[in-house]
């Protein structure tokens, strides 16, 4: 096989060039080294996830959103989320609710169990997670997410962030609002995803919004929102006068992106994408990492959309989907990973590995 080697982790960015320190962060008392930051996705931001996110070159990568309910803590699928064994800090945990109680206990939990970060979703637009009246549908009672806010903030010694949507609906767009309420409250950082909870994720982004949040408030504003490239990246904060982005979906299945706009924003440079051979390492890594925080039957199952999103990054129409879907073993799986790269260098020799 062309490419069958030991996976090696690609090596942390180097965080100056020419002695050029990264643009920081302050949230609270603690200071990231850089502008970018791993969006929470259920499903996705997993420790793996997270660990490679960081290894790129984000300066934060927020966990899964985990539930305050007291009945579904101790599940298996709650107790994974809030694993963070062997992850590089800053941890930050984000928490799903509504009970302002629940939210401070759930808080003084995941605080014990290592969070140093605690961020609150008020952004998830999901029927699933609406219909219970959490998530983003939490900003059609203003009164309410102020009772969350200020408990939690006041349950926890650590910093308290917020992700939220530009509102309810086109109309309804009350972040600005919010956002007084939550610096009133004592939140240290907020994020701002340019979508009202009715477009979901579609339709274009509301950067006026996202301008006035920030105007409206002097703790830092983090701008999310189909940031796909490092110029797209330096528009909005430029469009917005924000102090970071937040990268979600663009990164699935090219972490390396993160650091890619990391460097484009601190340093005017963009390196580019790895080498293949750096994607294959990254890859064959990832899916090792699955199997062993997950075990090899669900971690095999996780590994299938993992592999999909490296894939379509790198052959949109690749022979080696159905395969790989129909895979049940990781040796299987990693046997179609070495394929499918040999595939595409013997569809272009020069790609060199």
């Amino acid at each position: 096989m062309v490419l069958a080697r030991v996976w090696c982790a690609p090596e942390m960015p180097d965080p100056t060039i020419d002695n050029q320190p990264l643009a920081s962060l302050t949230i609270g008392h603690l200071t990231l080294t850089g502008r970018v930051l791993a969006a929470p996705m259920a499903g996705v931001s997993d420790q793996p996830y997270r660990t490679l996110a960081r290894r790129y070159g984000a300066a934060l990568a927020v966990s899964e959103m985990v539930t305050s309910a007291p009945d579904l803590r101790q599940s298996e699928k709650s107790r994974r989320r809030t694993t963070h064994d062997g992850e590089t800090g800053p941890i930050s945990v984000q928490l799903l609710g509504a009970d302002p109680l629940q939210m401070a206990s759930a808080a003084r939990e995941n605080v014990a169990r290592g969070a140093q970060i605690i961020d609150i979703n008020m952004g998830c637009p999901t029927k699933k997670v609406c219909k219970r009246l959490v998530g983003s549908a939490l900003m059609r009672d203003e009164p309410l997410v102020a009772r969350i806010l200020e408990a939690v903030v006041q349950s926890v010694d650590v910093p308290v962030t917020l992700k939220m949507r530009t509102g309810w609906d086109r109309v309804s767009r009350n972040a600005p609002v919010i956002a007084c309420i939550a610096e009133q409250a004592g939140i240290r950082a907020l994020t701002v995803h340019g979508r009202s909870r009715q477009c979901k994720y579609h339709g274009p982004i509301d950067y006026d919004t996202i301008t006035e949040v920030k105007a409206a408030v002097s703790i830092p504003v983090i701008a999310n929102g189909d940031i796909d490239t490092p110029e797209h990246a330096r528009r909005v904060l430029q469009a917005t006068g924000a102090d970071a982005v937040m990268v979600g979906r663009a990164a699935q299945g090219q972490p390396w992106l993160l650091g890619r706009i990391s460097s484009f924003l601190d340093r005017n440079q963009d390196p580019g994408d790895p080498p293949l051979a750096e994607k294959y390492d990254t890859l064959r890594g990832h899916l090792d990492a699955l199997y062993s925080f997950y075990g090899c039957d669900y971690g095999v199952r996780i590994a299938r959309k993992h592999f999909h999103w490296y894939a379509a990054r790198l052959s949109p129409h690749n022979p080696f989907g159905r395969l790989f879907n129909r895979a049940s073993s990781p040796s299987a799986q990693q046997a179609l990973v070495t394929a499918f790269f040999d595939n595409l260098t013997s569809r272009d020799p020069c790609r060199e590995i």
